[in-house]
């Protein structure tokens, strides 16, 4: 946590937490190897229907997520750890920086480290989302109607190359990969 407590913007300006929230307080900050930033946790349940993640649990489900599994069908918010990137914007365009489907993000909160993948996107001008179960495995409230953090979360996207991984699914794909993506970010910051 030492390698991200200074920011170095890239964004231009800053987003919301929440829509409903009056200011925007969360950059987009650079350092070797990632952008990160340090934000609440909404929870996404958007994609598959499930158990956990549908119209009756989430008043804004979508049957749809950005990014697609090998099979071209949406991802499952309930058992795939993933990321909420916001919409390209006036504010930060990802997609300038290499991030996109299958690159592979560290979330943090409480000491705990969840390798995910960007698996949707989201408001422009809203940041600090992530799927059920990256929320669940951190030990974060998933519910999607009263869960998530109002604060605490940190979310590293790698950049640069052999940042993504070959199979949007496979989280033991994001957990390798993130680990050494981690060291290399620990050793060159």
């Amino acid at each position: 946590m030492a390698k991200v407590t200074t920011c170095s913007q890239i964004s231009n300006g800053k987003y919301k937490t929440d829509e409903d929230v009056s200011s925007a307080t969360v950059a987009v900050c650079e350092k070797t190897g990632a952008v990160f930033w340090k934000a609440d946790m909404d929870i996404d349940c958007d994609g598959i229907r499930t158990t956990q993640c549908n119209e009756n649990t989430d008043c804004c489900f979508q049957a749809d997520t950005f990014c697609h599994t090998s099979g071209d069908s949406p991802l499952n918010a309930a058992q795939l750890p993933y990321v909420v990137i916001p919409s390209t914007s006036s504010i930060w365009n990802y997609t300038t920086k290499g991030i996109g489907c299958k690159t592979v993000v560290a979330v943090i909160f409480n000491n705990k480290v969840e390798y995910a993948v960007m698996g949707d996107t989201g408001p422009s001008g809203i940041i600090g989302e992530a799927s059920y179960k990256t929320a669940s495995d951190l030990g974060i409230n998933p519910d999607p109607s009263n869960g998530g953090t109002d604060t605490g979360v940190t979310y590293i996207v790698f950049t640069g190359s052999g940042t993504k991984i070959a199979t949007e699914e496979n989280h033991q794909q994001a957990i390798d990969l993130g680990q050494t993506l981690a060291r290399n970010f620990i050793n060159n910051n």
